[in-house]
């Protein structure tokens, strides 16, 4: 009798600390203050706008067609969207664009081009898996025709001057044989032979009716839509103010017709390291300059204090 009496108090004692819990918890759970992260209105989804009227390189971009604007939305929400892709464009766009718009205005070429740039490569150094490489993605057989020097010391892919005035050529050498600048991006992507064959099987030469590959068929599109959204970043909801953006670099250029021995040594006797050397001239490819014809090459190196350019602001 006396066991079962302890039994019933310890379990009424359990129940009542379980009552005592749940209470406090209940207590807790109502007095945490509703935020940003619990509210769902905290984060809208809007679609993104399109313009009733919209030119793309000159040339109007016939949005009135359902499939061209649906063609366009795509494009537009994937990029909107994706946010840290994004931003980073705007932010490299404030320091590469100069350069490349005023390259494209020399050459007569359309200034909205300067979005292949990013389609192409994000506005970085980069290699694809076909070997194509710099900003412009030309391969090694197309950036010699529009000579380019491409070797194991030198490739000026990786030059964003001269690859940009090639790309220029390579867009208006496209633009007289497909008579649009439309067509020529897409025969920039696709290749001029194989844009060719799609004509002459589908007796059709407008990019905007023609059946392609899906890389192609998005491809003006997503000029299109970096153009849209890099031009009006707040209008895609993107807001950045000018100290966000990473600024363009002040260089000077060394001029050199012989050989270099070590591009290190070189780095150092101009005030700045074999990184800085690498990183503002990407298109000398080993550690030294052999330069067996003589010559002349321009070698950019930045102005002094040129790594604290952010020393303004205040955090």
């Amino acid at each position: 009798m006396k066991i079962k009496t302890i039994s019933i108090t310890a379990i009424m004692l359990v129940t009542l600390l379980w009552i005592i819990k749940y209470s406090y918890n209940q207590k807790e759970t109502k007095e945490i203050p509703q935020t940003k992260e619990t509210d769902n209105d905290a984060y809208i989804v809007e679609p993104a706008d399109i313009p009733a009227q919209l030119i793309f390189a000159d040339e109007v971009v016939p949005v009135q067609f359902y499939d061209v604007r649906e063609r366009l939305d795509r494009e537009l929400l994937v990029n909107k969207f994706w946010h840290s892709s994004t931003f980073q464009l705007i932010k490299r766009a404030n320091r590469y664009f100069p350069i490349i718009e005023k390259i494209l205005r020399e050459e007569q070429v359309p200034e909205d081009f300067k979005y292949l740039a990013i389609a192409e490569s994000g506005l970085q150094n980069v290699v694809s898996p076909s070997g194509a490489a710099g900003f412009w993605q030309f391969l090694r057989g197309a950036a010699r025709d529009f000579d380019l020097q491409v070797n194991n010391e030198v490739d000026e892919r990786y030059h964003l001057e001269k690859a940009t005035r090639a790309a220029a050529k390579y867009l208006k050498w496209n633009y007289k044989k497909f008579g649009t600048w439309t067509m020529s991006a897409a025969a920039y992507n696709y290749g001029r032979t194989n844009t060719l064959r799609q004509i002459k099987r589908q007796h059709c030469s407008n990019y905007y009716d023609l059946l392609l590959p899906e890389e192609t068929e998005r491809y003006v599109f997503r000029l299109i839509a970096l153009k849209l959204i890099l031009s009006n970043p707040e209008e895609y909801g993107f807001t950045l103010n000018n100290n966000d953006l990473y600024a363009p670099i002040k260089t000077k250029t060394v001029t050199v017709t012989g050989k270099v021995k070590d591009l290190a040594t070189f780095a150092k006797d101009h005030g700045i390291s074999y990184r800085m050397l690498k990183e503002f001239n990407p298109w000398l490819r080993e550690n030294y300059l052999r330069n067996p014809r003589n010559k002349t090459y321009k070698i950019k190196i930045p102005e002094k204090h040129f790594r604290h350019q952010y020393d303004h602001l205040s955090y």
